[in-house]
């Protein structure tokens, strides 16, 4: 696991979003954006460490199933907001059937990544009201999350990232350190993934074909192919980040110099 100083609970993929610097020298401010997976499995030094965020809002990217299946736990004075950004038949869940289905051919990376450029074009109206919430200051500290806290948890933390002007490779490192804090809790997947696709097909498990595995590793790892592919489809879509934040997310510049003064310090000599 990664001992980077931004995790707060690894358990939980939840870390801070502060720190990084921006292109025009200034730094993200720590200790009002957090990002995570779900809540519902904190230990008791775990909760102790969320309940002392001092959080106000939680908004829970999550489809209502499972939400349900694995609710947040209710946080003195923190409103919860639930705003999916998914529908059940979205490619991770596709892919996933792929995966299992012996008739079917497995779906990878490629699969993947195209649903990730399609986001700007047919996820925006889901996207928006997140990013409506996660940018009032009033809301902060605010903390977003998904299920694992690495896909759609990662979409916003970049868009978040690039509106304050964090450089497309720190942003990718953020993306990129879901691996890590998730390594060990992947690793053992894998190997249920490999065990259930081989009763699926009825082989031994060392005879599970590499492509099946392939979309384990698609469906499990963060990849920066994903990310990259967040960004060419808003500039394939909208022209430009900027045409996007403004049409697509409906952000106007009263709100975004209130986000950036409430996230941003100084400038550094």
């Amino acid at each position: 696991m990664s001992d980077d100083p931004r995790v707060r609970v690894a358990a939980a993929n939840l870390r801070d979003l502060g720190g990084p610097t921006t292109v025009d020298g200034r730094r993200v401010r720590t200790g009002r954006l957090f990002r995570s997976g779900h809540l519902a499995e904190l230990a008791p030094d775990e909760r102790a460490t969320v309940d002392g965020l001092g959080l106000r809002t939680v908004v829970d990217l999550r489809r209502p199933t499972e939400a349900e299946a694995r609710p947040t736990p209710v946080l003195d004075e923190v409103e919860v907001i639930g705003l999916s950004v998914s529908t059940d038949d979205n490619e991770f869940a596709v892919a996933a059937n792929t995966m299992l289905d012996p008739d079917a051919e497995p779906h990878g990376i490629d699969h993947i990544a195209a649903y990730f450029r399609r986001l700007a074009h047919d996820r925006v109206d889901r996207y928006r009201p997140v990013l409506e919430t996660v940018t009032d200051p009033d809301r902060h500290p605010v903390l977003f999350h998904c299920t694992a806290g690495k896909d759609r948890t990662g979409v916003v933390a970049a868009v978040l990232l690039r509106l304050l002007g964090v450089p497309d490779d720190q942003i990718a490192a953020d993306y990129l350190l879901s691996n890590e804090v998730r390594r060990p809790w992947i690793e053992a997947t894998e190997v249920d993934h490999r065990r259930r696709i081989a009763d699926h097909l009825g082989v031994a498990v060392d005879e599970v074909p590499a492509d099946r595995m392939g979309t384990s590793r698609a469906l499990l790892w963060c990849h920066a192919t994903y990310l990259e592919a967040v960004f060419a489809g808003i500039d394939e879509r909208w022209g430009s980040f900027d045409a996007f934040v403004r049409d697509g997310l409906g952000l106007d510049d009263h709100r975004l110099a209130a986000f950036r003064d409430a996230l941003l310090t100084l400038r550094v000599a």
